[in-house]
Order: C-alpha cells, then sequence, then structure tokens
C-alpha cells in the first residue's frame, strides 16, 4: 500500500480529511476478514511474564493504550514492537497507520522491531484536531491492524471517542506522549511508561540489543508493575526480567 506523498500532506482540511478517507474506504472495501481475524486472536502477546500480568493475557487488540514516553527513543521501540506484532495476521500482515504533526519514524529503522515499511502509512496532520480525526477514522476501519498518534496532550473525552473507535473497529491504538509530572486523567486500557537501558552485548562499534525500563502504570482490571525489558533483534523476542508484585507507589504518582 503506498502511503501519501510527503509533498503533497501540507493541505488544508477538507482536502486531508477527503484524501485520507478516500484511503480509509478503500481499505474498508477489503477489511472484513482481516477484522473476523484480529477479533479472533484477541491480544497481542509481549512477553510471557507481560502477558501474564495483563488481565487478557496480553495487550487487547480493540482498545486504546498510553506509552508515556521517558526516553522517546526506547518508547518508539515499544510502540513499535507492538504495532508490529498487532500487524501481523495469518492471511498476511495488515496496515498500520502512524499519525502525528510531523511524523519522523524512520521506517527501515523500525524493522528491527517487526514493524515493515511495507505496512505502514505515515500521515502528517499538523493540527491537533485534524490528527484526532485522523486516528479515530483509522480505529474504526476494520482493515487497519493498529494506528499510532503522537500527541502532547489530549482531553478526557477526545481519549473516549478514540477508545469507542477503537472498540468498534477492532484495531489497537497507540497513544505516544511525552513522560510530564502529570501527565492527567486517561480513558485507555493501560498505560505504560517507557524509558532507556544501557544496550547488552554492545561493543564499540555495536550498541547491543534494546534494553528498557517498562512501568505498567494503570491497568484495567490489573495492578501496576515494572520490568527490565531486553529486545533481542535477531530473536524476535523481548526478554524480561521485572516485579512479580504491585509497583510501590511512589513510582507510580504520577501514573
Amino acid at each position: 500500500m503506498d502511503a501519501l506523498p510527503m509533498d503533497a500532506l501540507p493541505m488544508d482540511r477538507p482536502a486531508l480529511m477527503a484524501a485520507l478517507r478516500a484511503r480509509i474506504g478503500r481499505l474498508e472495501r477489503g477489511g472484513a476478514a482481516a477484522s473476523l481475524a484480529r477479533a479472533a486472536a484477541g491480544t497481542v502477546a509481549l512477553a510471557d511474564s507481560i502477558d501474564a500480568a495483563l488481565p487478557d493475557g496480553g495487550l487487547a487488540r480493540a482498545g486504546l493504550h498510553e506509552i508515556l514516553a521517558a526516553e522517546p527513543g526506547a518508547a518508539t521501540g515499544f510502540a513499535s514492537l507492538i504495532l508490529g506484532r498487532a500487524s501481523a495476521m495469518p492471511g498476511g500482515n495488515a496496515p498500520i497507520l502512524w499519525i502525528g504533526p510531523d511524523p519522523d519514524a524512520w521506517p527501515s529503522g523500525l524493522t528491527r522491531y517487526g514493524l515493515s515499511p511495507a505496512d505502514l502509512v505515515m500521515v502528517r496532520a499538523p493540527r491537533p484536531s485534524d490528527a484526532l480525526w485522523a486516528m479515530e477514522e483509522a480505529l474504526r476501519c476494520p482493515a487497519i491492524a493498529g494506528a499510532l498518534l503522537t500527541l502532547s496532550d489530549i482531553d478526557l473525552t477526545a481519549a473516549r471517542r478514540l477508545q469507542l473507535a477503537a472498540e468498534a473497529g477492532g484495531a489497537l491504538g497507540l497513544l505516544l506522549r511525552p513522560d510530564t509530572e502529570e501527565p492527567g486523567p486517561s480513558a485507555a486500557l493501560t498505560r505504560w511508561r517507557v524509558n532507556a537501558l544501557p544496550g547488552l552485548g554492545g561493543t564499540q562499534h555495536n550498541l547491543g540489543d534494546p534494553s528498557w525500563s517498562l512501568d505498567l502504570l494503570r491497568c484495567r482490571g490489573g495492578q501496576p508493575r515494572t520490568w527490565t525489558a531486553t529486545w533481542r533483534t535477531t530473536l524476535d523476542r523481548l526478554d524480561t526480567e521485572g516485579d512479580t508484585t504491585p509497583m510501590p507507589a511512589t513510582r507510580r504518582r504520577r501514573a
């Protein structure tokens, strides 16, 4: 699937809506089978210890999840891992939308986390209202496996609309936001904080496998927890070391 040409993206709101509505309409016409397959899958598996702590046995599809970026590169990697696994379907990969005021993700670099550039549609939406509209329409589309929205602030009403859209369309939605002192209330099923740790197995010319500190700050039907996670690039596997008890209150004071 071809992405919108970047030089054609700076456009007025009606043109942006018309172009994206046409793209989503084409996807919807062939998306019924993919939607059924995602519904059957139910969740996205991350790692055994993480999946065991989540109420659905994995990260629930047809829902909104929030990632607070304590370190932007680490948060982008974690989000890419989730979206890559959300995209994988028995009959072939389904599309992923990456939406933001100026999407700066490097598609070729995301392949190390299993997110193929061939499945990725980058959507530039400079105004928050356009970005929220694009995200809501994407989540309602049965042919789309997942969508990510980078946005600094979002009110509770808008977040609830995105959660309802994900439930209606069956897609997995990610909100990627900066980690702030007061992130505010959330309508998402889960809220994570992701920070970077020194890579493992690195050399002078190789940073090694990426390692992250993963804090599950909020989880509907579950308890806050924390893990140290390492993405094994060559094995396509997330290894974890983590607490089996709820996170101390001092660690989740900004949740």
